[in-house]
């Protein structure tokens, strides 16, 4: 609405209004276009689905109904003309004096406008907060008064032609229907949704009494006992684990009932799995009542009995950020339900979760695009914290995904846990704006605030939720607002710093108390029952506690289904593991790769690439980066494997280098070459990412969770951008297995190399990777040949467990003439190498060599372009292509060719960075081991530095001759340690 809107919608231009509506009405064109709009947006209800005018006004409205709903009813039916409308009858008339009909189309307008405002503003004084603490201020616009009616206005007929299911109707008639629909213990956001189709269908549902209609008294009592299994569930750790830290849903318990409400509706309109993603308020509660994991087993856990069996290696975690998964089943339909693992870092587990839905949705579907039958098949439900909601990055970064074609899972179902307070800071303080859930708003998402001692209110939410998600395949919200009813955890005060909320919780009933005297009062069930029902779940409570004394586990879940057949990795270097093609298979991807269909109209520049790319494999000879990763990805495509790559701008690649996606120069049609090479093959896919790091490559993380089966490649821009998402590299890539036993094989391309591009276009920080090196939980590696790359790509599928790889790849060495391999590394009885050692012709062998560089990536291209200048033959380069898991025999087996020779570590990165103060120690205990004369490596590279290089061209030439110089140099190790 526009601000010359605003100021006229008021009692007194209300003729004025009325004038411009009758015109409208009579010829929509002769009305300012943002009046027409206005006026158009105020008749939606008049209209069909689709927008298309739903012609005279005894027509039957459409249905919009998904019709079996447990906690909805079917849509009021709007009466016929003549018909009885709440005890009055609309009679035909003669026709109205001018004047009346002016005095009538001016009322039917105001009253729409009325209506209007209450489906746009109505949640504002809806009655939310079960506490009645919250501040809800008056909205005029709210009022009768503020369109011109007076208290004399509100027993008189007005027409407004069906909406809210009147066709005529008196003020106090709409007013009530207004109060009850938008104002009462819900708050409903949907007019900001610009799909007319989705607009109308929650209007319509809501309109409908969908969120007030009355429930069974076997729906009831159902919800008072999952009522009952939250709160109580509560109430018993608190008794026996008093003080211990559980994250309780104490003030939130109503979010059992309506989670399990929300499920088994989804269950009855086709959903068959759910990935539930939530932090740990709450969590335990969740874990048993709704993921069905046994109390026994949870009481065991407090008691210090671990959740795995006992000759499972790894640190684990504690029980409130542990997961599970199970089969249950609602209405008849067997659900799978999982809860991601997740650590204390506040919803950085939404991407995680719809990335692993995204996987899901491909094995229920069998296609990379999959059908809406697998969207309404697998679905994410998150959990979230009201504050976290609001404060954390990671929310609107993975919302953004949710319509992107490379990412979109058919919507996620949020659910906010709103205690009205994050630790000790109170709402006003933790965000701006009205609500936590503001930022839903960026993808159109309705949003649903309910008072969370509104039982049913809450359940009948959730289950429009489910129903809007499986009609429309988008994000929707459910915000409940209740309370903590302890602090931030259970031995923490909450009254030092929010002292009248907590008074205020302290004379609070608990939800169970409100609810069962509610069904009581209302006759629903007896005070005898409702005891029962709390009786004997406590019952249920105790048997299971006794139980727990001799719990054991007795096995771990994280080889079943889609890793049936894998096993968990033996420490200790491995061996060669063959990855080598036959040729006949690589010349075939060869072809491939290097071709497209006579009518695709190439650019010239890349016509070139691929004639010089068929030409490398013709000759099999010089054989590029980019021919390698595609040589990689294609013959895992022959071999059934699916290949994902995903990133910023992967498709042609940040370097124009790959070119896995063509674009026809007429009409932009994209063609991949990669899944044109069989008919048979697998799944390729490539998606250009939007400008995000953490909320991507925690999708693709948890892609790679659930399909163990493809090779899911994350590539950063630059590598440096990498940090964007540091915490799903520290929280989950790095220590996942250790914590919660989940593998992975996420492979990080991180472009990285010192070129002079200055500090930001250098580094992917491989320090840091190395840094969380232990118990071999991943993979780190600087290739520098088109074949290692090749080998270590295809490695990463061809072993019998699953490790995350970062690789740092390079940016001149795209292009660089000496970086190419000959087809004949790719082919048989070759693999990956972890240590390259010298073969250059001329170089002086064993005793003779007088100095050994080792160095890794990029800066091997330098030293050996210096060597030859020079024509220095007594010192050998040689290439750790693995930093982790460090190849301790395969160094000490090179070394010992070289006796008399001095050790040289050689870096670009400055020496606090790079991989110096990794290695250091190990090739020591190398040394150290071969009993030769020399017992430590000397340093040479770039002094320690704050920032990772410098911004100047210049002084990056000079630096890196010196590094280069040195190296090779015959200088003291004193001199070179004192350089260093």
């Amino acid at each position: 609405m526009s601000l010359q809107q605003q100021t006229f919608l008021s009692a007194a231009n209300a003729d004025f209004v009325a004038e411009l509506y009758a015109r409208y009405r009579a010829e929509p064109a002769s009305v300012d276009a943002s009046w027409a709009a206005f006026f158009n947006d105020l008749r939606d209800d008049e209209k069909v689905l689709l927008g298309e005018l739903r012609g005279a006004s005894w027509a039957p409205r459409p249905s919009n109904k998904i019709v079996g709903s447990t906690y909805s009813d079917e849509p009021a039916k709007t009466p016929a003309k003549g018909a009885k409308t709440d005890g009055k009858a609309t009679e035909a008339k003669a026709a109205p004096a001018p004047e009346q009909l002016r005095a009538a189309t001016q009322d039917s307008l105001r009253a729409l406008m009325l209506i209007r405002s209450h489906r746009v503003r109505g949640h504002l004084t809806a009655n939310l907060d079960p506490l009645g603490l919250m501040q809800r201020a008056g909205n005029a616009e709210l009022t009768p008064a503020y369109y011109g009616f007076t208290e004399a206005d509100m027993d008189r007929p007005i027409f407004i032609d069906g909406v809210l299911g009147f066709e005529t109707a008196t003020l106090r008639q709409i007013m009530a229907r207004l109060q009850a629909t938008y104002c009462g213990t819900v708050g409903v956001e949907f007019m900001h949704i610009q799909s007319p189709e989705e607009k109308h269908w929650l209007q319509t549902r809501v309109e409908s009494g969908a969120l007030q209609s009355t429930l069974s008294k076997a729906q009831k009592t159902k919800l008072l006992q999952r009522l009952m299994a939250g709160e109580g569930f509560e109430k018993f750790l608190q008794v026996k684990f008093t003080g211990v830290k559980r994250f309780g849903l104490e003030g939130g318990e109503t979010m059992i009932p309506a989670l399990e409400a929300m499920i088994e509706r989804g269950a009855e309109l086709g959903l068959r799995e759910i990935v539930v993603g939530m932090a740990h308020r709450g969590r335990l509660n969740v874990l048993t009542n709704i993921l069905g994991k046994s109390f026994t087993a949870m009481f065991a856990e407090f008691q210090g009995t671990s959740a795995y069996p006992d000759s499972v290696q790894g640190s684990g975690d504690v029980k409130y950020h542990l997961g599970t998964s199970t089969d249950r089943e609602f209405a008849g339909q067997t659900v799978h339900l999982t809860m991601n693992p997740n650590p204390s870092h506040l919803e950085w587990v939404n991407p995680v979760v719809v990335g692993r839905v995204r996987a899901k949705q491909q094995q229920f579907s069998g296609s990379h695009r999959t059908s809406d039958d697998a969207r309404g098949q697998v679905a994410a439900l998150l959990i979230h914290g009201d504050a976290a909601f609001a404060g954390q990055g990671i929310v609107p970064e993975t919302l953004m995904l949710s319509e992107l074609l490379g990412y979109r899972t058919g919507g996620s179902l949020h659910f906010v846990i709103n205690n009205q307070v994050g630790f000790t800071t109170s709402p006003q303080y933790s965000r701006s704006g009205v609500y936590c859930t503001d930022v839903a708003k960026m993808v159109q998402a309705p949003i649903l605030h309910v008072n969370g001692d509104d039982v049913e209110a809450v359940a009948r939410c959730a289950v429009l939720a489910m129903e809007y998600r499986q009609q429309f395949n988008r994000d929707v919200v459910v915000d409940m607002v209740c309370y903590r009813r302890h602090g931030h955890n259970e031995s923490d005060e909450p009254a030092f710093t929010q002292p009248q909320m907590y008074a205020a919780i302290k004379q609070h009933p608990t939800i169970f108390e409100v609810y069962s005297k509610q069904l009581i009062a209302e006759g629903s069930i007896t005070a005898a029952e409702a005891e029962a029902v709390q009786k004997d779940f406590m019952s249920r409570m105790e048997k299971d506690f006794q139980a727990a004394t001799t719990y054991k586990p007795n096995k771990a879940d994280w080889l079943e289904g889609k890793w049936q057949g894998l096993e968990a990795a033996q420490r200790g270097e491995e061996a060669l593991v063959p990855t080598g093609v036959a040729l006949k298979t690589l010349q075939e991807v060869g072809k491939a790769i290097s071709s497209v269909p006579d009518s695709f109209a190439i650019n010239p520049k890349i016509a070139k690439q691929l004639e010089a790319k068929r030409a490398m494999i013709e000759t099999g000879e010089g054989l590029d980066w980019a021919t390698a990763e595609a040589l990689a990805f294609g013959t895992l495509l022959l071999e059934d494997t699916h290949v994902r790559l995903s990133g910023q701008d992967v498709g042609r690649g940040t370097f124009s280098h790959r070119h896995a996606v063509l674009y026809d120069q007429n009409t932009e049609e994209k063609y991949r070459p990669l899944s044109n090479i069989r008919p048979e093959q697998a799944i390729f896919e490539v998606h250009d990412s939007p400008l995000s790091e953490a909320a991507v490559l925690g999708f693709d993380y948890g892609f790679s969770l659930a399909e163990p089966h493809a090779l899911v490649c994350w590539e950063g821009q630059f590598g440096d951008f990498v940090n964007g998402a540091q915490i799903i590299i520290d929280q989950f890539i790095a220590s996942s297995e250790s914590k919660w036993l989940r593998m992975s094989g996420i492979t990080l391309l991180l472009p990285h190399g010192y070129e002079g591009q200055g500090p930001e276009h250098s580094s992917c920080r491989i320090e840091r990777f190395l840094q969380l090196c232990a118990e071999e939980n991943w993979q780190v590696a600087n290739c520098t040949t088109p074949a290692n790359y090749f080998h270590i790509l295809r490695r990463q599928m061809r072993r019998k467990f699953r490790k995350p790889l970062v690789l740092a790849t390079p940016k001149s060495l795209l292009r660089h003439k000496l970086c190419v391999s000959k087809l004949a590394e790719f082919g048989p009885n070759t693999g990956f190498l972890r240590v390259i050692g010298d073969t250059t012709a001329g170089l002086q062998q064993g005793p003779r060599v007088k100095r050994v560089v080792l160095c890794s990536g990029k800066v091997y291209y330098d030293l050996f372009a210096a060597r030859e200048a020079q024509k220095i033959d007594d010192v050998a380069i040689v290439r750790l292509e693995q930093f982790y898991p460090f190849p301790h025999k395969l160094l000490a087996q090179e070394l010992a060719r070289y006796p008399n020779a001095d050790i040289v570590w050689c870096q670009e990165e400055p020496e606090n960075q790079g991989g110096w103060q990794f290695v250091d120690r190990r090739i020591e205990a190398v040394l150290t081991e071969l009993g030769g004369k020399v017992k430590r490596p000397v340093y040479v590279g770039r002094v320690p530095g704050a920032a990772p290089a410098t911004g100047s061209l210049k002084r990056h030439n000079k630096e890196q001759e010196a590094i280069v110089n040195q190296a090779l140099g015959a200088a003291t190790a004193t001199a070179l340690a004192a350089n260093g």
